[in-house]
């Protein structure tokens, strides 16, 4: 089976005049060359595809894959996720992890957690600022969390996204919405234990691999796992595979939240427990970074037991399953 991989490669954005934080979702050189190591060993034929326009350029040209394993994050957009899988849609060819439908929704952090309400799930009340004139209607209790609303791997995100007061509120939101030129999410902040649970598989066979607690350490920016303590993972923060009444009521909601959105194949789910104890549904992470030794769901993988072969396999296996066309391609 032909496995084509698409990818946004972060030194590729950095050599256009892309700063650290604006490619800080995007992948090392590393990561691909793991995963294709890992689907190599698994006995699968692997093409390089690279960005949504080398997919164009080649989808163009007649060049077709009997499967994607995509981790494209895209550029620009509430649906940048979400580009490579509506182009692969047209074009009918397999791909892993999420369809563009889920990637938009659990891209954009409010109208996600509108539907996690509305499933009855926990998640801290929130309120959506469009624009500066928005922040004097906020009527939630301080103090609050302020972050980008479709943003990853903790941008936007440091000491001041905690809030006390409204003069902080007004400011920090003016900031977000000047630098990220999207709305800005606010939500009550949750003072308890902070989660990622990872999910492998999809609908009714999705299961939650394990519970990682996120702990910062002496050092680190307070209160998130922010984008500063994401870049410097080693030094600032400690993960932990928890496994106590607390962690699995948080694999159990996760999974509720994975399968109502309809993720697909794997990723994480990001829950924070609030001052009653129950954990809270903060973010769904349909497409998890997956590199071998520094991203969350390849950690907590690793610390559960699985291999970053048996964890790419047992994505693909998903994928698989979903397209019963390519189960006999060899």
């Amino acid at each position: 089976m032909k496995i084509g991989l698409t990818y946004d490669l972060r030194a590729d954005y950095l050599a256009e005049g892309f700063t650290e934080e604006e490619t800080a979702e995007f992948d090392h050189a590393d990561t691909i060359e793991a995963i294709e190591c890992a689907l190599q060993d698994l006995g699968f034929e692997t093409a390089r595809i690279g960005n949504i326009k080398n997919l164009a350029r080649r989808l163009v040209a007649g060049n077709r894959w009997d499967m994607v394993f995509n981790i494209a994050e895209g550029l620009k957009g509430f649906g940048r996720e979400a580009q490579v899988p509506a182009m692969l849609d047209a074009y009918d060819i397999p791909y892993t992890f999420s369809d563009s439908l889920a990637l938009s929704l659990t891209l954009n952090k409010g109208m996600a957690k509108r539907v996690i309400r509305d499933m009855g799930l926990p998640t801290p009340d929130f309120f959506v600022v469009e624009g500066v004139s928005d922040v004097e209607m906020v009527a939630l209790p301080f103090p609050l969390f302020a972050k980008p609303v479709a943003e990853g791997t903790g941008k936007g995100i440091n000491a001041a996204s905690k809030i006390a007061t409204r003069d902080e509120l007004l400011s920090v939101c003016q900031r977000l919405l000047q630098t990220y030129n999207q709305p800005a999410l606010v939500e009550i902040f949750l003072p308890g234990r902070e989660f990622t649970v990872g999910i492998i598989g999809t609908g009714v066979d999705a299961m939650a691999i394990g519970a990682l607690e996120v702990i910062l350490k002496e050092g680190a920016e307070p209160y998130a796992h922010s984008y500063w303590n994401k870049e410097r993972c080693e030094d600032l923060v400690e993960y932990h595979l928890a496994k106590d009444a607390v962690a699995e009521e948080a694999e159990e909601l996760a999974l509720a939240a994975w399968r109502g959105l309809g993720c697909r194949d794997g990723g994480r789910v990001d829950l924070r427990v609030d001052e009653d104890g129950t954990p809270n549904i903060m973010e769904v992470n349909p497409i998890a970074g997956l590199h071998p030794e520094r991203s969350d769901l390849c950690i907590l993988a690793r610390q559960a037991g699985m291999t970053y072969k048996s964890l790419v396999g047992a994505i693909m296996s998903s994928a698989i399953k979903r397209y019963p066309s390519t189960r006999n391609v060899r």
